[in-house]
């Protein structure tokens, strides 16, 4: 069964940045450099475990009455099973906790799809970020 947690301890965080760094830099080949930022300290992160295993990461920066999600993934082998839409549900709770009146994020157009499924509407051009396709997508809350 699939779980999803606000990070509240190193362990936890380790284990997002052990997910986001095996799908973006091992499987899109996005550069290590370019991985962790320096917004990691200000963001709200979250792990999907499976029993103890991490399988899907995010996190979320609140600016201006709108959250922002960032950083979304799902390990491979656990796409197509729940486990993207569980997270945005707790990155949109806790957006709408803290007073965010929308969430935006920047998709990868392969991801596009799976957003839309959630209500998110695309609101920009394709644009280029890591050398990946993009486009700016929001929700109402």
């Amino acid at each position: 069964m699939i779980t999803v947690t606000e990070c509240q301890t190193e362990q936890m965080r380790k284990d997002a940045y052990h997910v986001r760094f095996t799908v973006f830099v091992e499987e899109q080949q996005v550069p290590e450099e370019e991985e962790i930022d320096d917004l990691e300290e200000e963001a709200v992160h979250f792990t999907a475990y499976d029993e103890k295993t991490p399988v899907g990461a995010g996190r979320l920066r609140l600016i201006d009455k709108k959250g922002k999600a960032e950083r979304m993934c799902v390990l491979p082998s656990y796409r197509k099973k729940g486990v993207g839409r569980q997270l945005m549900e707790w990155l949109e709770q806790r957006a709408k906790d803290e007073g965010a009146e929308k969430i935006v994020l920047n998709a990868q157009v392969q991801a596009k799809p799976f957003y839309q499924s959630i209500n998110y509407e695309v609101t920009s051009g394709q644009f280029l970020d890591a050398g990946i396709p993009h486009v700016t997508m929001e929700k109402q809350l």
